[in-house]
């Protein structure tokens, strides 16, 4: 399926948000990420469904001064 991925197309096999940070690498990785702009929830991510053309941000948290 296509999404698009921090505003880049993505071709991904995942069906959920969980899997697709997964499928990406992040693992277990301590993230925020959003589903067609809205914040989704670490215990929400396996039941929020991906689509064709959706769109994902994923985002690391940053330390500095």
């Amino acid at each position: 399926m296509n999404i698009r991925v921090n505003g880049e197309p993505c071709r991904v096999t995942s069906r959920d948000l969980a899997s697709l940070l997964d499928e990406l690498g992040y693992g277990d990785a301590t993230v925020a990420t959003a589903l067609n702009q809205t914040f989704v929830r670490k215990k929400d991510r396996a039941e929020a469904k991906l689509a064709e053309a959706d769109e994902v941000e994923i985002l690391t948290p940053r330390q500095g001064g």
